[in-house]
């Protein structure tokens, strides 16, 4: 399948900034079940300085803003070729070891909550594709989604004690529990085609764990199902922080307002 992707994302700040630096992680790449026929970043109000790969093999465009600027625009989008894999990535690539992907963050922290989950797991499953597919309706039931439930800051563990989630929060509570389970498991951000609109307010978010004899493989517990060819992956990470579209700081008086169009189509 061929999908056509825009994303822009636009800043207003109510004073100018004197200085600003951002990092993109709005490119994606040509990986396993998915070729990038064409993209192309435009930034107004702020210069590309330079563009290199991250500790995740993650393409990132560093941005500085323009002195003085009030207003900034960027415009990601291209055509990106997909086939269904059934949700398998493949080997483990970038240069970040498998190791490092057992490692808790802020937001994937396990409390008790979590390690409770985990243990209602079991390990009476045929494979560890069985049982990787269990935590997901395990936490789908324990955690259902819900638009609004929770803000960028929540934790896997503080969205399970609101007993609501979004497709951010799904991503992290399956990390930390595969974590557990003893599955190396990262954040994935990409774009995913509806079946109902063209037109999104927010990047979409999975996850990925480590199966030995496969590699990666996807969860998507927000629509209950592995990564197919209406997915396209952007960016890894340990969480959130790691994978975030836009990330940076700007320096300069009174607030930021930011507002976010994607449009995902054939």
């Amino acid at each position: 399948m061929q999908l056509s992707i825009r994303h822009r994302t636009a800043y207003r700040f109510d004073a100018p900034r004197t200085f600003g630096l951002q990092e993109l992680r709005l490119t994606p790449k040509s990986r396993a079940g998915q070729v990038v026929l064409r993209w192309n970043i435009a930034v107004e109000g702020g210069q590309i300085q330079a563009r290199f790969d991250d500790q995740h093999n993650n393409q990132v465009t560093l941005i500085s803003l323009d002195e003085g600027v009030e207003a900034v625009d960027i415009l990601s989008e291209g055509e990106v070729e997909t086939k269904d894999a059934a949700g398998v990535v493949g080997r483990h690539g970038g240069f970040a070891p498998l190791w490092y992907f057992m490692r808790d963050t802020e937001r994937t922290k396990p409390g008790p909550l979590l390690r409770k989950l985990a243990r209602s797991v079991g390990d009476d499953y045929a494979s560890d594709i069985d049982r990787l597919h269990a935590l997901k309706q395990l936490i789908a039931e324990a955690a259902p989604y819900r638009i609004g439930a929770t803000d960028v800051e929540h934790s896997a563990e503080a969205a399970l004690a609101a007993e609501g989630a979004v497709c951010q929060d799904h991503a992290h509570i399956f990390i930390a529990t595969a974590r557990l389970l003893g599955y190396p498991a990262r954040y994935v951000s990409g774009y995913l085609l509806m079946s109902d609109r063209t037109e999104q307010e927010a990047s979409h978010a999975w996850a990925e764990a480590h199966v030995q004899g496969l590699g990666w493989v996807g969860f998507d517990v927000s629509n209950g199902i592995s990564p197919d060819d209406n997915y396209v992956r952007v960016a890894t990470g340990l969480d959130y922080r790691e994978a975030a579209p836009v990330s940076g700081l700007t320096y300069g008086g009174g607030d930021e307002h930011m507002d976010v169009q994607i449009s995902v189509s054939r």
